[in-house]
């Protein structure tokens, strides 16, 4: 295909914008919508870390039915990255994320009115169908539309949107608890919780009408023109004829099958993308994230006290999200993870330790949490979107990373669903002891699979993992 010819043709249509500046002005904004989608996962996962007390009361719950209350959206989560790979890779990224800020919109409505706890399950269900979508998408789509030079700092836009989203709701979780009584928040103020959901929603709607499709779909599908005049807003008009030729040379190499995840070539690909995934759930976050009120409350605090507590964890995840995008491109995504993922082994330790000494001073196990929080927000919290981004070929890309983030979706549920039956039966030392050892096993396996990838196109990429096999 003679690409300088499209090119010729295109500039026919009208001038385009070579100014750096602009481009990279283009790039960020339409990554910050994307990453929009981000903010909805945080927001719309962690809510239920303030309404899921006042749940347990309600419908008086059980330690493992409070686990189903809670995971119910995590379970629809694993539905929607099993639907979303196939269906955006047919019909393409920004029409799916349309979708999903209508689900999210619709599904917290219903989250906010059940009269009992199978309504309530079935709309969780189905906002983790959206959230679930757009944990896939959102960096997804970053990572084809950014430059290689830039992709690891976009990607982790999502990240901080996730954490911003945590962090807020758990301030306004606070802030409705704080609107009345105990009772009266068993009656009404989860549902003000939830139903809060809305207002990200519209405006994730909103956001999505000024950001095109991502050029490496629109080059799969052959729409080379429109692949071609996206390429040269993003990156200019002599880069961006660069970057479209390695696209479509990559694609005339492509299968384009899940099968060819399990080749030679992309199996080491495939296994590390679903051991970060798996891994950066089962060392504990969610744990922490969705239940922390009930974890501090656990150790004496009271309701209030928790609340604020869980915004000053929520701040210390947004702070630390900064590290990781300041360091991410510059000291790479490999040494990152390493030095992060080590923190969290010596913090994870030292809070079973506490737990099983049941040290009265709570001083001592807010420091350890906050020292696990903030060495996962600059390490394994951006990092396995980053690397799941970008190590998988673009024409099988979406259905990738499905695979692998169904698999992230599965570790969110087995620990949202059984961190309150650990506590319970175990106790929180061995419950934290647990998530050090998978920490550990994390940490040797980064040590000896994962290679860097920082400032490599995505192209480059997939061959650095083909000369692997």
């Amino acid at each position: 295909m003679d690409v300088n010819a499209k090119a010729a043709e295109i500039e026919k249509a009208g001038p385009v914008n070579e100014s750096p500046r602009a481009n990279m002005r283009f790039v960020v904004t339409i990554s910050l919508v994307a990453a929009f989608g981000g903010l909805l996962f945080g927001y719309d996962t962690a809510v239920i870390a303030g309404a899921i007390g006042y749940l347990q009361t309600k419908f008086q719950l059980s330690a493992a039915m409070t686990g189903w209350a809670a995971s119910s959206a995590i379970w629809g989560c694993i539905f929607g990255v099993l639907c979303t790979g196939y269906v955006s890779d047919a019909i393409g990224r920004k029409k799916v994320l349309v979708l999903t800020a209508i689900i999210f919109a619709v599904s917290a409505v219903g989250s906010a009115i059940p009269v009992d706890l199978t309504q309530f399950v079935i709309a969780r269900f189905i906002n983790g169908i959206a959230v679930g979508a757009a944990s896939m998408l959102s960096p997804l789509y970053i990572a084809e539309i950014a430059p290689a030079k830039y992709r690891g700092i976009l990607v982790t836009l999502y990240q901080l949107a996730i954490v911003i989203g945590i962090n807020l709701i758990y301030f306004i979780n606070m802030k409705i608890a704080s609107m009345g009584n105990e009772a009266w928040n068993v009656e009404l103020g989860w549902r003000y919780m939830l139903g809060s959901e809305v207002v990200p929603a519209i405006i994730f709607f909103g956001l999505l009408f000024f950001v095109p499709e991502s050029p490496r779909w629109l080059a799969s599908k052959n729409r080379i023109d429109e692949a071609l005049k996206i390429l040269k807003k993003l990156n200019g008009d002599i880069q961006a004829r660069i970057v479209l030729q390695d696209i479509l040379t990559t694609l005339h190499e492509e299968k384009g099958t899940v099968r060819e995840l399990f080749s030679k070539g992309l199996r080491a690909a495939l296994i590390v993308g679903v051991v970060l995934a798996l891994f950066s759930q089962i060392t504990g976050i969610n744990a922490i994230i969705y239940y922390a009120p009930e974890i501090l409350k656990s150790i004496g605090m009271g309701q209030d006290a928790a609340l604020v507590q869980t915004v000053i964890i929520g701040t210390t995840n947004t702070i630390f999200t900064f590290v990781a995008i300041a360091f991410i491109d510059k000291i790479g995504r490999r040494s990152l993870l390493l030095w992060g993922v080590s923190g969290m082994v010596i913090c994870l330790a030292a809070i079973g330790l506490l737990f099983y000494l049941q040290v009265g001073n709570n001083t001592w196990l807010m420091v350890f949490i906050i020292g696990y929080i903030a060495s996962f927000a600059s390490s394994l919290g951006p990092i396995p979107w980053v690397i799941i981004s970008e190590i998988f070929p673009t024409k099988t890309r979406g259905v990738a990373m499905s695979l692998a983030t169904v698999v992230l979706w599965i570790g969110v549920a087995l620990i949202t669903q059984w961190t309150p039956v650990m506590m319970e039966q175990l106790g929180g030392a061995y419950t934290f002891w647990i998530f050090m050892v998978n920490a550990v096993i994390l940490l040797v396996f980064s040590y000896r699979m994962i290679p860097e990838t920082k400032g490599k196109t995505l192209e480059e990429i997939e061959q650095i993992w083909k000369k692997k096999g």
